[in-house]
């Protein structure tokens, strides 16, 4: 048996979420609607001789997309050696491509049993993007959202809003009160079959990193020069360790409202303070999914190496040492 660290990036609009969702009395044991889903019909290709699991570093939800997750999964190959990983890399791609799937295995790894993909990640780092509307165009018949220019390239890719008097500097003055180690419970959507959510250490979290800056449109050269002559782009990064169940998104949800005066910095600082699901504002709304990017999930390098002595194949080669002596 041998563990695989999987690295790959997928558009999250196509899927219900990273995680595979079977409902108990449908008597189907695959699901081809979650990312998780499809690449453990994939992996099936290869045949392997056990029932296998694979692990998830990151669930992230219907419709959130990643640049880098990671998974594992422990593979048994009939003969009993590993597979090549830049098989099982090409293999997964190659299966995805024919499908139409937007997924891509980025790298796979051969990686110590010790060595899990959630237990073992140092850091998550995600991405939201933001189009705000420049203010001399809020006032115009193009400003109603149905109007409103967007390029078809980041339809779904970027959260595009209008509001004449968005203040950004607001934004980034609240947003860095959330940095450091908070109760993040009034952030936590309540997830079904979460038993430790209620238990008051559960929500503690530390934010390590929070930054905002200019972004870029990501449309293509025809579409850029428009939408960068309407829109002024925006790129919310957080880091930390792990997150509760859509805090993410509530989060960034309450600094828009903040920075379109739903919601004032007093409201904020409750909210975080006062940790309660009671203590969200009913001005606040949840950030849109297809905004989000998981962007990196970062590893301590000695996690995934090998001991020189427990290296695949190493047991063999001293078998075969001890015999020619």
């Amino acid at each position: 048996m041998n563990r695989y660290l999987i690295n790959l990036s997928y558009i999250g609009t196509h899927f219900r979420g990273i995680q595979k969702n079977l409902l108990k009395d449908s008597g189907y044991l695959e699901d081809p609607h979650s990312v998780e889903g499809v690449l453990e019909i994939a992996l099936k290709k290869f045949a392997p001789v056990n029932e296998f699991k694979i692990k998830l570093s990151s669930r992230t939800d219907a419709g959130v997309h990643a640049l880098h997750n990671t998974v594992h999964v422990d593979l048994e190959r009939p003969s009993g050696k590993p597979y090549k990983t830049y098989k099982l890399t090409q293999g997964l791609n190659r299966t995805f491509g024919s499908q139409g799937l937007p997924i891509r295995i980025l790298d796979t790894k051969l990686v110590p049993m010790s060595c899990h993909a959630r237990l073992c990640a140092k850091s998550r780092t995600y991405l939201y993007r933001l189009g705000v509307l420049r203010p001399q165009y809020c006032d115009k018949v193009e400003s109603h959202p149905f109007n409103r220019f967007v390029p078809i390239d980041e339809y779904d890719r970027c959260y595009f809003i209008a509001h004449k008097h968005f203040d950004i500097e607001r934004l980034k003055r609240v947003a860095s009160t959330f940095q450091g180690y908070h109760d993040f419970r009034t952030f936590m959507s309540v997830a079904r079959g979460n038993d430790r959510q209620h238990d008051p250490s559960f929500t503690l979290r530390t934010i390590e990193h929070i930054s905002i800056d200019r972004g870029i449109s990501m449309a293509s050269a025809f579409n850029r020069e428009q939408a960068e002559r309407y829109y002024d782009y925006w790129d919310i990064r957080i880091k930390g360790r792990s997150f509760l169940y859509k805090q993410v998104r509530r989060m960034v949800g309450a600094w828009i409202g903040a920075a379109e005066n739903r919601l004032s910095e007093r409201d904020i600082y409750r909210m975080l303070t006062v940790p309660s699901q009671r203590s969200w504002c009913d001005q606040a709304v949840v950030a849109p999914a297809y905004g989000l990017f998981l962007c990196r999930v970062e590893y301590d390098p000695s996690d995934l190496e090998f001991p020189k002595d427990e290296l695949p194949g190493a047991a063999e080669e001293k078998q075969a040492v001890i015999a020619a002596n």
